[in-house]
């Protein structure tokens, strides 16, 4: 018996070796890459525009292997969660976030996490396995379906669901690779965002790779020591090295990155760290995402008061420092920042 392959783990190459060697036309594919990469199809039988016998041949010898979405969760404010099962039984998910006549997917690039970043729920689950690029891909595709058909433009992606991106660098990137390319879905890189807690040395090999997306760093704090709190990793990264890599990224890219910064009551939101951060600001051009603290299960944060929130924006902005404030949707169906954790699959 012919042990299958997964087709999708193939380069073109590899499939037009293989076309020419069962005697096959080598232009197909094309067609069996478009069918993949493009169109998503997960049955070969789909392949309408090859021939019945070749869609035998490679149901014969390989699989595509896809992940199943399993759980859907609604909020009040349409933001849908997306439930998935992976072929050796992990669970990730996604997140449809509508905005107006659009939609953006939030992806996970892991199951699990390492880091345990403090306000996190998905750091409580552990660190599994990093994704694989089909698998990132896949979620990507399921979310852009699900706009489509309630009659949404799909228009952004965010890398900011479960997992560090760049502790996963090599799928990560593969998968943006599918997506942007014309051979894939085609998507364009401005409309893409990768967000890390902060690894220098990952932050420096996007810049050596010339990336074209953007880039948003979990930052939560200027002062070592809070930020050692709320984010361990910052003991292994602190301040003054993540500020290295990312001045060497603006340098190598000439783009201005996006800090993100969740406001936690006594924290992280008072004058303090408020002139803190607009120091560790005047090192690159920047802008700041405020977040509101979203409530997780065990965790020791409440969200800051309208008045603490307010007072922060306005000393930013009073140094000249470009300051949105990003209101979280889905909180209602834990689909919020901070909030994933498979919880209800």
């Amino acid at each position: 018996m012919v042990e299958k392959r997964n087709i999708r783990k193939c380069t073109g190459k590899e499939i037009s070796d293989f076309l020419e060697q069962q005697g096959e036309k080598a232009f197909r594919t094309k067609q069996i890459w478009q069918w993949l990469w493009q169109r998503g199809v997960t049955r070969f039988e789909d392949m309408t525009n090859l021939s019945k016998n070749t869609r035998e041949l490679l149901d014969k010898y390989f699989v595509i292997k896809t992940i199943a979405l399993t759980h859907i969760q609604k909020s009040n404010d349409g933001t849908t969660k997306l439930g998935f099962t992976l072929d050796d039984g992990q669970l990730i998910e996604s997140v449809l976030i509508p905005s107006r006549d659009k939609a953006t997917a939030c992806v996970s690039s892991q199951a699990g996490c390492k880091l345990k970043c403090s306000f996190c729920a998905t750091g409580g689950l552990g660190f599994t396995r990093d994704l694989q690029p089909e698998e990132i891909f896949d979620q990507v595709v399921a979310v852009k379906k699900m706009a489509e058909e309630r009659g949404l433009i799909f228009s952004n992606i965010v890398f900011m669901g479960m997992g560090e991106p760049l502790l996963n660098y090599d799928n990560v990137m593969e998968a943006i690779q599918k997506i942007t390319s014309e051979e894939g879905l085609a998507m364009s890189p401005y409309r893409i965002t990768l967000s890390t807690s902060g690894i220098p040395e990952g932050i420096k090999r996007l810049a050596d790779d010339q990336v074209r997306f953007n880039l948003a760093i979990s930052l939560h704090s200027a002062i070592n020591s809070t930020r050692n709190q709320i984010m361990p990793i910052n003991k292994a990264y602190p301040l003054p090295q993540l500020a290295e890599a990312i001045k060497y990224f603006v340098e190598k890219t000439g783009t201005r990155p996006t800090f993100e910064y969740l406001l936690l009551k006594g924290i992280n939101d008072s004058l303090e760290a408020a002139k803190a951060l607009a120091s560790f600001c005047r090192q690159f051009p920047v802008k700041i995402n405020i977040i509101e603290y979203n409530q997780v299960e065990g965790a020791k944060y409440q969200h800051s008061p309208a008045e603490n929130r307010d007072s922060f924006i306005r000393f930013l902005e009073s140094k000249n420092i470009v300051v949105n404030l990003r209101h979280s949707k889905g909180k209602d169906i834990d689909a919020a920042c901070g909030q994933l954790a498979n919880k209800n699959q």
